[in-house]
């Protein structure tokens, strides 16, 4: 599991793409290892500071993106914030930056020729 996304991860052309997942998997991290210092969930002033860095950082690096504006509301209910909601929305904005052509590609369509009688 490790070795496929740190496969995928290689395939991230931009380096933005990678600060803002390194960003993600940090700002995760440390909401879910640290629990009983966010334990307020919403509520706790250093947990919704370290949301606010974390949607700023990952919105300069990335751009705006729907998928931030939710996840910013998941990290203000206390409890939620104990699934990685920012490494998912990451997950979402960057999932098209992956190379391509490390991938199977289909065959293009054979074309059907009419037959004459």
């Amino acid at each position: 599991m490790l070795s496929r996304w740190l496969a995928s991860f290689r395939t991230l052309h931009r380096p933005e793409c990678r600060a803002a997942w390194l960003i993600a998997l940090a700002a995760d991290t440390i909401q879910i290892a640290v629990f009983p210092l966010f334990a307020e969930g919403g509520f706790s002033p250093t947990d919704a500071a370290l949301d606010v860095v974390v949607g700023f950082l990952l919105t300069k690096l990335l751009g705006w993106h729907w998928a931030f504006l939710p996840t910013l509301g998941a990290e203000l209910i206390p409890g939620l914030d104990l699934f990685p909601t920012w490494t998912a929305a990451v997950y979402f904005v960057t999932r098209s930056e992956a190379d391509l052509s490390s991938r199977p590609r289909n065959n293009p369509p054979i074309p059907i020729v009419e037959q004459q009688r």
